[in-house]
């Protein structure tokens, strides 16, 4: 895209716009689906102990089952949570949102943050974090190793693109 086609809102359009969500392989539909089977074999698990007498083998089995639901609706309530990044060459926004949907905001001088990145030599990228002025916000904590070294390798070249400025020919 050329600059001349950007017209005069130029310098406020986003380097990069992100919006990160933690990952969940598993939708409410096959989390139903897996319920089911769980809880099938479950039932037809403990049917002998009960014909035998050993009635109580239900109970607890009807707990681990009850376990296996409320875990996964926990998994599914801390999934609603997010952070979204927003850069200009102006202004660089990090907003990270609870699953309650309680929002925390953070502003920074993309001349002045610098991206933090903890690296371990055989897992790879563990920690990144905004820096500026002494304080850290860390970004990114719900992703793999993978995903946060191609989301830094992104917010570098956007936050370097920043600091150069808007290029007008």
């Amino acid at each position: 895209m050329s600059s001349e086609s950007l017209g005069a809102d130029h310098e406020n359009l986003p380097l990069l716009s992100v919006r990160l969500t933690p990952h969940r392989s598993l939708n409410p539909h096959n989390f139903h689906v897996l319920l089911a089977i769980f809880t099938g074999v479950s039932f037809f698990t403990t049917l002998p102990f009960v014909i035998l007498g050993a009635w109580p083998v239900a109970g607890f089995m009807g707990l681990d089952v009850a376990i296996f639901y409320f875990a996964f609706r926990a998994n599914f309530y801390a999934a609603r949570a997010y952070e979204e990044l927003k850069l200009t060459f102006f202004e660089l926004v990090l907003a990270k949102v609870s699953p309650r949907g309680e929002r925390a905001e953070w502003r920074f001088n993309p001349s002045f943050v610098r991206l933090d990145q903890e690296k371990h030599e055989e897992f790879g990228t563990q920690r990144l974090a905004l820096v500026s002025r002494g304080k850290a916000v860390e970004i990114a904590a719900f992703l793999g190793p993978a995903a946060k070294e191609n989301f830094a390798r992104d917010l570098s070249r956007a936050l370097a693109e920043a600091r150069r400025g808007p290029q007008f020919s």
